[in-house]
């Protein structure tokens, strides 16, 4: 477990342990589900960094947003995901502290990034549509390509705060960590002593995602009411306006609500959840929106589903003019 100290004993690695009602005889088909949803959220997620890259038609500001969001969700599923896979397929729950001070830091580094970029995509949006004639002038591709660097940059700072502080604590007592993977609130309930460490990141959490949905919020307020405004579209470019803001609303509803729960239990003593419910909310604010984005993206991109019909088409005719 660690090293032996004259007063304590003092801990070099952490168990993941999951969900710690599910019985053994479930942990295979368990590994199965996260490799399946790990498999289909990188694929996915991949199938349009690809399209990105192979269509100049696609090298827009708004496209290069796409992308950021994808290679974000397949980072955090690449971060979270195989050691909770090997904790069900291998019962190899082990992970080293400074492993686990990283992956804890990525965790919160992704969840940062994909807060900032979902407040770039509103901001695009709301520029687009309210400033029509402005827009190709403000948000041009070296503009966007900037400021989604800036977000990738930024998005360490909070995080990196947290993970500096864990390097100077001391973790002396129990080292299993009832989560699907290493984070703020699950280390904190380990290190030893009393620690303002959770009041400080909880702070610095609410502040990064929080700030950027009241943005978020307003810039959709101020698209529809710029799109009820303006003469210049129809009822059916309303009703297309609504629809996405409406698909919108709801992944960033599933990203940002079921966290404000998580992540305050610890400081209303009338919101409790049980360790599994937890795991469960966790588990799903992580992974669902990684792994609708991409069907979400394809399916309602006018210019994505032309262009996965010219390669299906085009596949088809390679296929009949290949000799039999």
């Amino acid at each position: 477990m660690g090293d032996v100290n004259n007063n304590f004993t003092k801990v070099s690695e952490f168990i993941i342990v999951g969900f710690p009602d599910l019985q053994q005889e479930y942990f295979h088909l368990v590994a199965w589900i996260f490799l399946l949803l790990y498999v289909i959220t990188v694929v996915g997620n991949s199938i349009l960094v690809v399209i990105f890259s192979l269509e100049p038609s696609l090298q827009k500001p708004m496209y290069i947003i796409m992308v950021s969001l994808a290679l974000s969700d397949i980072g955090f599923a690449t971060v979270a995901l195989p050691k909770l896979i090997a904790r069900y397929w291998w019962n190899d729950g082990i992970i080293g502290i400074h492993t686990c001070f990283f992956q804890t830091h990525m965790i919160h580094y992704f969840g940062s990034l994909n807060s900032l970029i979902l407040l770039t995509m509103a901001l695009d949006r709301c520029l687009a549509v309210c400033f029509p004639f402005r827009y190709p002038l403000l948000m041009t591709v070296p503009n966007m390509v900037g400021l989604t660097v800036f977000c990738w940059i930024i998005a360490h700072v909070f995080p990196g705060i947290g993970t500096i502080n864990f390097t100077f604590a001391s973790f002396c007592g129990p080292n299993k960590i009832i989560q699907a993977f290493c984070d703020t609130l699950s280390l904190t309930a380990l290190s030893c002593g009393k620690t303002n460490q959770y009041g400080a990141s909880y702070g610095a959490a609410m502040f990064i995602l929080y700030f950027p949905l009241g943005l978020i919020i307003v810039s959709y307020f101020w698209i529809i009411i710029s799109v009820f405004r303006m003469k210049l579209y129809s009822l059916q470019g309303k009703k297309k306006t609504i629809s996405t803001c409406a698909t919108q609303g709801c992944i960033i509803s599933i990203y940002y609500i079921p966290r404000f729960f998580v992540y305050s239990t610890p400081f209303f003593p009338n919101l409790t959840m049980t360790a599994d419910k937890r795991i469960i909310t966790t588990l799903f604010y992580s992974f669902f929106p990684p792994l609708s984005n991409p069907f979400i993206y394809c399916l309602r991109t006018k210019e994505i589903k032309e262009i996965l019909k010219r390669w299906i088409q085009r596949g088809k005719r390679i296929t009949q003019l290949a000799p039999t």
